[in-house]
């Protein structure tokens, strides 16, 4: 009875040390939208601009938060005093094809009729029109938490 015990110990503690020691992936990549039916996080408002919506993943969770504008996004983060600010992935529409690319990365032009008027729009490197001024994140953020609301 005894043996018996020590192998359920034994095989308990195996089992707990090989699951502990596993790193668990967390996948970052963007969300299907439900168009017209998922809310943004910020506003409340039914997502429905599919050139403009952006998606925020917690990278420490999976978590993920979806936005009808870039503006919402950026202010979501102030106003909640997310810590995980800096390490989240940051998906946004590209304003051509709706492909989800990486906000940090893609071109943004401004004037845009966009669902809360911050006026950004997003473009995948390198595809920005031509006689358009060519804005960056960091750029886009300044400016949405200057603007505000």
């Amino acid at each position: 009875m005894r043996g018996l015990k020590s192998v359920k110990v034994l095989f308990f503690l195996f089992i707990f040390f090989a699951f502990a020691g596993c790193k668990q992936e967390v996948d970052i990549s963007a969300r299907k939208m439900h168009w017209d039916r998922d809310m943004c996080e910020r506003c409340k408002m039914a997502i429905s601009g599919r050139k403009f919506a952006a998606q925020v993943i917690n990278p420490k969770n999976g978590m993920c938060y979806k936005f009808d504008d870039i503006g919402c996004a950026i202010l979501w983060f102030k106003e909640e005093n997310i810590p995980w600010e800096q390490e989240a992935a940051i998906w946004v529409t590209d304003s051509k094809t709706g492909e989800w690319i990486d906000a940090r990365k893609a071109e943004y032009t401004t004037g845009s009729i966009t669902p809360m008027d911050y006026g950004f729009a997003a473009h995948k490197e390198g595809t920005t029109p031509e006689l358009k001024e060519v804005v960056y994140f960091n750029k886009v953020v300044k400016s949405v938490i200057e603007k505000g609301r």
